[in-house]
């Protein structure tokens, strides 16, 4: 079977129609990701390469779960199979290098923030601590840094991050402790990435960053769509007023 990249990806829509997932969103709408088929005119199976994760639908095929874009520079990959076939064939292609996880969806609900909430939470961060919304100093801090480079990391640069991102930060001393920025974005919104440093949690400001990223959406008319990757996750993303949908499966892939 050979694999073709595919640009126009309106011939996906049926193999990944209702995947509430807006990376896969962001790909099939042109903003981010590359996709990947077993057809470019009749596609019976189909790869989604964005960020750090591959979404695989439709009928199982080993070249997909192989296939990696030629400018994906990582090793680990985060795969999330449509079906069981799909989690099957994960684990026989990469056997003691796929370790099976669980994520948790978070309901993607437009109207349950509640805006007083929010601002009480930005406002309860008091100095030494301030918050501030990224711009090109605090990018390029950002990105310089290996704990919180995800919060810009996919985007192309600054001037990219301008036009198309959103984030806010916790400063203290001019230092950024805690983040929360656009992961991805897609037409109606983004997908939220928060991080912070590991001498500075438990303090309340991922919570702070999220509120303020939160309102900052609301602001734009987008939608700060949240996907966790543990239940401590889930607990934060519930204090700023999401709901929890459901868990899923997915692989994290070492030497991809």
């Amino acid at each position: 079977m050979s694999v073709y990249e595919i640009r126009d990806t309106k011939c996906l829509e049926k193999l990944f129609e209702g995947w509430q997932e807006t990376l896969i969103w962001s790909c099939m709408q042109g903003c981010m990701g590359r996709a990947y088929a077993d057809s470019i005119s009749n596609p019976k199976s189909a790869q989604i390469v964005i960020g750090d994760f591959c979404f695989l639908a439709g009928e199982a095929k080993k070249e997909l779960v192989l296939n990696k874009p030629d400018d994906y520079k990582s090793n680990f990959i985060i795969m999330i199979p449509q079906n069981n076939e799909w989690s099957k064939l994960i684990e026989q292609t990469y056997k003691e290098r796929a370790t099976k996880v669980y994520r948790y969806a978070i309901k993607k609900e437009r109207d349950v923030f509640d805006i007083e909430k929010l601002s009480k939470i930005v406002k309860e961060i008091k100095k030494p601590f301030s918050i501030q919304i990224i711009d090109k100093d605090i990018f390029n801090q950002v990105i310089s840094n290996q704990w919180s480079k995800d919060l810009c990391s996919q985007f192309n640069d600054y001037e990219d991050y301008r036009k198309r991102g959103i984030g806010a930060v916790v400063i203290k001393d001019g230092i950024v402790v805690s983040g929360a920025s656009s992961y991805t974005v897609y037409n109606e919104g983004i997908e939220i990435e928060i991080d912070t440093r590991k001498d500075y949690r438990r303090k309340g400001l991922a919570l702070a960053c999220g509120a303020k990223l939160i309102l900052e959406c609301l602001n734009k008319g987008l939608y700060p769509s949240w996907d966790a990757q543990n239940k401590g996750s889930v607990a934060l993303a519930e204090k700023l007023g999401y709901h929890f949908d459901k868990e899923y499966e997915a692989y994290e892939i070492m030497d991809y």
